[in-house]
């Protein structure tokens, strides 16, 4: 169950906004570090990703291929080298790096339809719900409603005071 009801009776409801923003700026500098330290993974993987081999089994033939002798294009090879071995997860990697899909034309084309159909009846409800609003607007309703409530408020005090 999602909702108050998952953290109700652990604390939480029970701390004060002193207590809770505290908690929350706390967790905004724990985020932070996570995101810098993933950051700087990223950086050093492709720093040396771009790094030169120097490998006598790999340098030979990534240059007999034409393509730049890093250890990127090694790590490639060797995905390929598995995938023509039978390693289907080297296959899958392979494919969904260089985007294939399994599915066909198609059914990709019926989903952009899908989508686009999706987009129009969301426009279609939005236009009406802004009919809907400019209607509510304009026909005074809500000013009649808002001076009977006056009205009867003015009465139930009168009333009261009696």
């Amino acid at each position: 169950m999602a909702g108050y009801d998952n953290i109700k009776g652990k604390g939480f409801d029970s701390r004060t906004t002193d207590e809770q923003r505290e908690i929350a700026k706390i967790a905004g500098q724990k985020s932070g570090e996570t995101r810098r330290k993933k950051a700087n993974f990223r950086k050093t993987l492709n720093a040396l990703l771009t790094a030169k081999i120097d490998s006598p089994e790999w340098e030979p033939l990534l240059r007999e291929l034409g393509v730049d002798c890093t250890l990127e294009s090694a790590l490639n090879m060797a995905m390929i080298k598995e995938g023509l071995a039978g390693n289907v997860k080297a296959y899958v990697a392979v494919r969904d790096t260089i985007g294939q899909s399994t599915q066909s034309e198609v059914e990709i084309e019926r989903q952009r339809m899908e989508i686009e159909k999706q987009k129009i009846e969301i426009e279609r409800l939005r236009k009406q719900l802004n009919d809907h609003k400019e209607e509510y607007e304009s026909d005074g309703f809500m000013d009649a409603l808002k001076a009977s409530a006056a009205e009867f408020v003015k009465g139930a005090d009168d009333f009261i005071e009696t």
